[in-house]
């Protein structure tokens, strides 16, 4: 039976710290599907096909380099109706720091109580890129940073093209 995996998240940015956490979670699944959720209390930088389409170049060849799958797949509802649409088991949810496991762990819960036939895994954030996160790397770029250390080139331009 294939293990598919669900990685939610808005990736707006898509950043090097969620390209690390997809990387390994093919160590996990057959196939991963990156679920590109709407946060109603957030507008978006990124337009969902461009963070649609940056998932796909970024992530696609670590999927053929693994030996696996990969889905992008958009939803905008209940992270358990999108693994159930996409028919995943496992919920991967990377983590950075105690904080973000407090969050990570009532979620990965409250998902349990509502869908007990999925499961949550916590990849913690390599040393490397555990301090990145989208909100700082929005903020960085929004004022004219360089935001290189923290995403890929091809998501670097995308952020270029909205504050032009």
């Amino acid at each position: 039976m294939a293990r598919i995996a669900l990685y939610p998240g808005s990736f707006d940015p898509l950043t090097l710290g969620h390209i690390d956490i997809a990387r390994r979670a093919f160590a996990l699944a057959d196939t991963l599907v990156v679920a590109i959720g709407t946060h109603h209390g957030k507008i978006p930088v990124l337009d969902v096909a461009t963070r649609t389409a940056l998932v796909d170049t970024e992530i696609a060849p670590l999927a053929g380099h693994a030996g696996g799958r990969l889905k992008v797949m958009t939803f905008d509802g209940l992270v358990v109706d999108a693994a159930r649409t996409a028919g995943a088991t496992l919920l991967v949810r990377g983590v950075r720091n105690v904080t973000d496991f407090d969050y990570e762990m009532r979620m990965s819960q409250m998902n349990r109580a509502l869908e007990a036939g999925i499961e949550t895994v916590f990849l913690a954030a390599g040393s490397d890129v555990g301090f990145i996160s989208s909100t700082l790397v929005r903020q960085i770029s929004a004022m004219g940073g360089d935001v290189s250390a923290f995403v890929p080139a091809s998501v670097q331009d995308a952020l270029g093209r909205v504050r032009s």
